[in-house]
């Protein structure tokens, strides 16, 4: 039986500071090959390299991955500060669009971290700049100075909603997760449901309302070592399992 194939968004580096690449983390590539049981590709995030309508000829699905840019103000009205931090342009005119038109295909779509907050931001909603600057939020940056097992360590529960479909993937209401972002979800967009927080009232997993196939995102990072997780072996198996339904749907 062929498997099913999985564009995974890149992210620009520079190799050496000074050659320009794209660029798919091998905790990504794992979790789609081992655990979702699709053939991972690597898609470049350049909007004038990438036609939207082709790639989901070729593909079954899609994951968004997290990224050190963020998503530039501009594409939900604010206006661009320190704050803010990086940005990747390319990234912003290739995968915003392209996350609504899964949604409208009913292409499998799955968003991590900087994922997270583009489903947001394509469906109209904002994003703050700084968690840990809002009263009573917590830091939700990783610790520098940490070892990647630590960086990527479960740090804080999610309170998930009861009998929602992160808690039907999950088996349970509360799950505990990791935190490597800066940036948050603001004001929801249209169609986005939020239907997990962590306990400082920060949104961390949502669905998009009335989608037809597989259209989630969470903030944290399950892609990391998601084979020895039961939480990130849930969510890229209950992945798996929407591209298995889906191509069967257009094999009809």
């Amino acid at each position: 039986m062929t498997r099913p194939v999985v564009g995974i968004i890149g992210n620009q580096h520079l190799v050496n500071d000074e050659y320009p690449v794209q660029a798919v983390g091998m905790s990504n590539i794992e979790a789609v090959a081992k655990v979702s049981g699709a053939t991972p590709l690597g898609v470049p995030a350049r909007p004038d390299c990438i036609d939207i309508p082709s790639l989901l000829h070729t593909i079954d699905g899609v994951v968004l991955t997290g990224g050190r840019p963020n998503v530039h103000p501009s594409h939900y009205g604010h206006e661009e500060t320190d704050a803010h931090g990086t940005f990747d342009l390319d990234r912003d005119g290739l995968v915003l669009p392209l996350v609504r038109a899964c949604v409208e295909r009913g292409v499998p779509i799955l968003g991590i971290c900087r994922g997270f907050q583009e489903f947001n931001v394509a469906y109209g909603g904002t994003l703050h700049p700084e968690i840990r600057d809002l009263p009573g939020r917590m830091n939700h940056r990783m610790d520098p100075n940490g070892t990647l097992e630590e960086k990527f360590g479960r740090t804080h529960p999610v309170r998930l909603v009861p009998g929602g479909r992160f808690a039907r993937i999950f088996g349970a209401e509360e799950v505990t997760v990791n935190t490597l972002h800066g940036q948050g979800i603001d004001k929801p967009g249209e169609r986005i449901v939020i239907e997990g927080t962590a306990p400082d009232g920060t949104p961390e997993a949502l669905r998009v309302d009335g989608a037809q196939g597989f259209a989630l995102a969470v903030q944290w990072h399950p892609e990391w070592k998601a084979a020895e997780n039961p939480v990130s072996r849930a969510l890229f198996q209950a992945f798996g399992q929407a591209l298995t339904r889906s191509g069967l749907r257009a094999a009809v």
